[in-house]
């Protein structure tokens, strides 16, 4: 026992041995310091937005290396240790929370090898402590900067800053839910690297600079949720790398530009929520990488027939409700395959619904009520159990479905059942008689009760002649 203890005291005595002379010798060369005017210039950025209270260095006296900040990250170059990346606000744990007075310290500026700057639920108070970007400083960080965010900030007031065009290497540009105003400066079209413009959520207003259609680089395209207005313009067509185009909840207004079936990359184009008119473009049928298309709640107009619908086979979203649409629902929508939600509801829709539909494998979601759809719905009880109230029809007066062919737990909710039509007709010996649906068939009522026709013509005569005498009497009587 006593030979074990004496080989793990030599054990870790060389072990220590080992490491020092690991950090005293050619671990050395790995141990890098960071640069003091760059220390100082972190530690000041960050004081700027969490107070004056917090003291970086003694805190965190090596913040890129046996002390690391949360939300900083550093490289090397020549040497030392630079930021190249920095977010404040509680987006981590442990992350660094804003205080309730805040600045933009010249700090921020010099960290000259500065990729990633994001701010996170940091500028909270609108009304009590508003702020705004600073309009100085930024073509500082324009020789490294490649990704700027401001997410949640609805504290962060005031127009954006014409000089963020200088950011000449920035690939990422996210300014959402904030409290942002003015317009778009039309030189955010010098950004040439940028791959991400989100802007979604502020108080943005005006029309969208032409000069964004020179973006080619773009992938990702939101200005959802803004006050702009103006023309659906064909500068869109120009950015063939689009994969994603959020336009809606604005007051965009005009025509769906042809130019938009250049976007052969596009999986989603959303411009719901805004002033759409003058009809569907047949250039959406050249949009092939297309998955969601949602149109709703414009006043488009025009009808169905001119697309060609199976050309976008890879849709899985179609959302036309409240657009003013006329006519049929043409045969080719049962054509995508991959279709999980149809959204026809509120317009002006007519004729009768194909039973294709339903042979859809994805389908998990039908709107087609508030329209004029017209005929019975002879759509499977099964289909109706796997829909349930995701099959809207309701809202269409001249629609039904067939009684007594569907159990009650199924009926397509808000849908009258078809009224059975009821006949009169004359018999071979020219007595009348009542029928209800086809005149060949017994009645549903007489044949519950167990007559035969000829019997049932015996009990009319015998009604008609009761009838008579009563009326007799009663002249009599008077």
């Amino acid at each position: 026992m006593k030979s074990f203890r004496t080989s793990s005291v030599s054990i870790s005595i060389l072990l220590l041995a080992c490491l020092g002379a690991w950090c005293n010798g050619e671990g050395e060369s790995l141990v890098a310091p960071m640069e003091k005017t760059e220390q100082h210039a972190l530690y000041s950025a960050i004081q700027g937005f969490v107070g004056n209270w917090w003291n970086g260095s003694d805190l965190y006296p090596d913040p890129c290396g046996w002390t690391p900040i949360q939300g900083v990250s550093c490289d090397l170059y020549d040497g030392f240790w630079y930021v190249t990346s920095l977010s404040i606000g509680p987006s981590h744990d442990n992350s660094l929370d804003c205080a309730t007075e805040v600045e933009f310290r010249p700090h921020l500026f010099a960290l000259k090898h500065l990729k990633f700057l994001s701010f996170f639920s940091c500028f909270v108070s609108p009304r009590h402590h508003p702020i705004a970007i600073p309009t100085e400083n930024w073509e500082l960080l324009a020789g490294s900067l490649e990704s700027l965010e401001f997410r949640s900030n609805p504290g962060l007031i005031g127009p954006t800053p014409a000089i963020f065009g200088d950011l000449r290497k920035l690939q990422s540009l996210v300014l959402l839910e904030n409290g942002l105003a003015g317009e778009l400066p039309s030189n955010w079209g010098n950004l040439f690297n940028l791959k991400r413009l989100v802007l979604a959520g502020n108080w943005f207003k005006g029309q969208v600079p032409d000069s964004f259609g020179g973006l080619s680089k773009l992938l990702i395209l939101d200005l959802s949720r803004n006050a702009l207005s103006g023309p659906f313009t064909s500068t869109f067509g120009g950015l063939t790398s689009l994969l994603k185009l959020d336009l809606s909840n604005n007051e965009l207004e005009g025509e769906i530009p042809r130019e938009i079936g250049n976007l052969r990359n596009l999986t989603l184009l959303d411009l719901s929520k805004n002033k759409i008119s003058g009809g569907l473009t047949e250039s959406i049928q050249e949009m092939c990488s297309l998955e969601e298309l949602v149109l709703s709640n414009n006043p488009i107009g025009g009808d169905l027939m001119g697309i060609e619908w199976h050309t976008l086979q890879g849709l899985t979203i179609l959302d036309l409700s409240n657009t003013g649409l006329k006519g049929n629902v043409p045969d080719s929508i049962c054509e995508l395959k991959r279709l999980r939600f149809l959204g026809l509801s509120g317009n002006n829709l007519t004729g009768e619904l194909s039973l294709k539909l339903a042979a859809l494998p994805s389908l998990s979601a039908i709107y087609l009520n508030g329209n004029n759809l017209t005929g019975e719905l002879k759509f499977s009880e099964w289909f109706y159990g796997k829909m349930g109230r995701r099959f809207g029809a309701w809202d269409n007066p001249n629609l039904c479905y067939p009684n007594g062919l569907i159990s009650p737990s199924h009926v397509p909710f808000g849908v009258q059942p078809c009224k059975q039509e009821v006949q009169y007709g004359t018999g071979l010996d020219g007595s009348s008689k009542l029928g209800i649906g086809d005149s060949n068939q017994n009645s549903p009522f007489i044949s519950s009760w167990g007559f035969s026709s000829n019997a049932v013509d015996g009990l009319w005569y015998v009604f008609v002649v009761e009838i008579l005498v009563t009326v007799l009497v009663l002249n009599i009587s008077l």
